[in-house]
């Protein structure tokens, strides 16, 4: 489990006015307790994680995995379309295949041959969540 302190923003972000210091904001809380759900070698989108949530959407789970995201694995909370975390691709690609998460071979067409994730492997819906606290 994370550290009960706020992840430290990346240099040059903006801090959150709404959080009080020390402590994360309610809705970023809640995104980081669904990413630490999410078993190794599975993912789920921006998009799954609002469902799951029943609150927000994409974009606001994106901007709480990018401010506070840090302490958590990160890696498993990814694009719909399966591309790697634009400038965290090689830290993301080492988790991947450290947990062995179904990957896909990117064409040789591709910019920087960096692969893609196999989503329809990949994907988790939660299943066996259910043995764990539902947020």
């Amino acid at each position: 489990m994370r550290n009960d302190e706020p992840t430290r923003e990346p240099p040059g972000a903006p801090a959150d006015p709404a959080a009080e210091p020390g402590r994360l904001p309610g809705y970023a809380e809640r995104v980081l307790d669904v990413a630490e759900l999410i078993p190794a070698g599975r993912v789920m989108t921006y998009g799954d994680v609002a469902e799951w949530l029943g609150e927000g959407g994409p974009r606001q789970v994106g901007r709480a995995m990018a401010l506070y995201g840090g302490a958590v694995p990160w890696w498993r909370v990814v694009r719909s379309d399966g591309v790697l975390l634009p400038g965290h691709e090689l830290a993301a690609l080492g988790h991947y295949r450290e947990e062995g998460t179904p990957l896909r071979e990117a064409a040789r067409s591709a910019e920087g041959h960096v692969p893609r994730l196999d989503m329809k492997r990949a994907r988790w819906d939660g299943t066996g969540a259910d043995e764990m606290t539902h947020i």
